[in-house]
């Protein structure tokens, strides 16, 4: 399985920057070829930022360049030697400028479509957010759903590229603690109900939503 972060943002720039193939871009980044496809073709990951995987410490520059000459060679990640910087403590929730703070219900949808284990309580720091909004985007109750699309937030200048990989990053190292505890535990490897529930919910709904929109208009 790929080490790389954020998989999809990262094939992203990848498609966009480079001319490695559908096959090379799938392999280094933990998808399947037919999603690569998707994602150029803008059936997949449509509105995700291209993440760089260069500056992210991933992937050099000759690796690239051997792949481009050779359609058959495989990407090597680089080794990461992951720094922890001190955390600043900060009371309540980010602060949020005004002119930003419309933008934070299409960040939330984000977090619920491509993120669902980065918990609550961390969209909420990560962005200056609440969790009542977070509940109207998921349960399709806030006054301008219609409206809402899912919109990376370093996209909107809500964070920072390094903040939201942290963030990422810690979900996804919890995530993987629970799997193996579950597999010491005897149980099933499937994702936790909550989380499976919330994405599949938040699907559901946003389908629902854009047939009565198509609905409304004929």
């Amino acid at each position: 399985m790929s080490n790389v972060l954020m998989p999809k943002a990262t094939a992203v720039w990848l498609i966009e920057e480079t001319a490695l193939s559908f096959q090379q871009i799938a392999d280094f980044c933990g998808l399947h070829p037919l999603e690569v496809q998707g994602i150029a073709n803008e059936d997949v990951a449509k509105g995700i930022r291209g993440v760089d995987p260069i500056a992210g410490g991933f992937l050099s520059r000759e690796e690239i360049e051997k792949g481009e000459k050779n359609p058959d060679y495989k990407l090597k990640v680089m080794e990461q030697t992951r720094v922890d910087l001190p955390e600043r403590k900060r009371k309540g929730a980010r602060y949020t400028p005004i002119a930003r703070r419309q933008d934070r219900p299409d960040a939330i949808a984000w977090f619920l479509r491509n993120h669902p284990e980065v918990p609550d309580s961390q969209v909420v720091k990560l962005i200056g957010t609440t969790k009542s909004t977070i509940d109207q985007v998921r349960s399709r109750s806030h006054w301008n759903s219609a409206n809402i699309k899912p919109v990376d937030p370093v996209s909107l200048g809500l964070c920072s590229q390094i903040e939201l990989d942290d963030v990422v990053a810690k979900a996804a190292e919890q995530k993987a603690r629970d799997e193996a505890r579950r597999k010491r535990l005897g149980g099933d490897t499937l994702k936790p109900a909550t989380e499976t529930v919330a994405a599949d919910a938040y699907e559901r709904d946003a389908d629902d939503a854009d047939d009565d929109i198509d609905g409304d208009e004929d």
